[in-house]
């Protein structure tokens, strides 16, 4: 990737590419594609309730910058209140998921190296509105996403929610 050309990037709030995943409304604001594959970075806006299977990234270091309400992140074990403010780091081969524990939730997911957009944008519904999808009417096809995350160095350990 050295001597990789790439443009500046800059959007406000609420530009950028804009779809549903996993309970959220999702903007990318840089991508694998956009920075040379250095980083993806997705606002993500989320109701409480919302949040990710368990999980382990193969590929990339993950991390979160929570601007508005809070999120609870188990890590390797350890439960994370993180709100507004609050930073969490997720190194690659480390187990973790999140769930929103407030009304609604405002933050940043960084992944380094780029690409992980790919994978939210191909389990992901147009967004009809700038907010967070409605509740989903039937449960996650599971097969699908296990499937489609182990195409992108992701393995899924578990469903959404904090284990015990």
């Amino acid at each position: 990737m050295a001597g990789t050309a790439v443009n500046p990037i800059a959007y406000r709030r609420g530009e950028g590419e804009t779809f549903w995943s996993f309970g959220a409304q999702a903007t990318v604001k840089a991508s694998a594609e956009t920075t040379g594959g250095r980083v993806g970075v997705i606002e993500l806006l989320a109701a409480k309730g919302a949040g990710s299977p368990l999980h382990v990234h193969r590929r990339e270091d993950e991390w979160f910058y929570v601007t508005e309400g809070e999120l609870t992140f188990w890590v390797s074990g350890r439960v994370i209140h993180a709100s507004a403010g609050a930073f969490v780091f997720g190194p690659r081969d480390i187990p973790h998921t999140f769930i929103v524990s407030s009304e609604l939730v405002r933050f940043l997911l960084v992944a380094e190296p780029g690409g992980f957009e790919k994978f939210m944008r191909e389990l992901s519904q147009p967004a009809l509105t700038l907010t967070p999808p409605p509740p989903p009417s039937e449960p996650p096809d599971m097969e699908l996403i296990v499937s489609t995350a182990a195409r992108y160095g992701i393995e899924i350990l578990g469903p959404p929610g904090i284990p015990e």
